[in-house]
């Protein structure tokens, strides 16, 4: 008789705190390379508000317009920008 395999995103857990987190490290970046939030936004080409949003990680949805722009302006590649944190279970 055929089993039916069973989906593993079925497992996955209802509860967002339970899958990790995704940091965006622009604000250590930014330390690091010593560069203030109004250069980046004039050589990003971007407002300030929408930057200071992906430095305080209150984005919900990533743009990937934003992240060539920020990847490019910064030199850095998207490992270095976003990292994954696993849940601590």
């Amino acid at each position: 008789m055929y089993k039916k395999k069973e989906n593993p995103l079925r497992l996955l857990p209802t509860d967002p705190e339970k899958r990790g987190k995704i940091k965006i490290r622009l604000e250590d970046i930014l330390k690091e390379r010593d560069i203030s939030l109004n250069q980046l936004s004039f050589r990003a080409e971007m407002q300030r508000t929408q930057l200071r949003n992906y430095r305080d990680n209150k984005v919900q949805r990533l743009d990937i317009d934003i992240l060539l722009r920020l990847c490019y302006v910064l030199e850095c590649d998207l490992t270095d920008l976003i990292e994954y944190i696993p849940p601590e279970d």
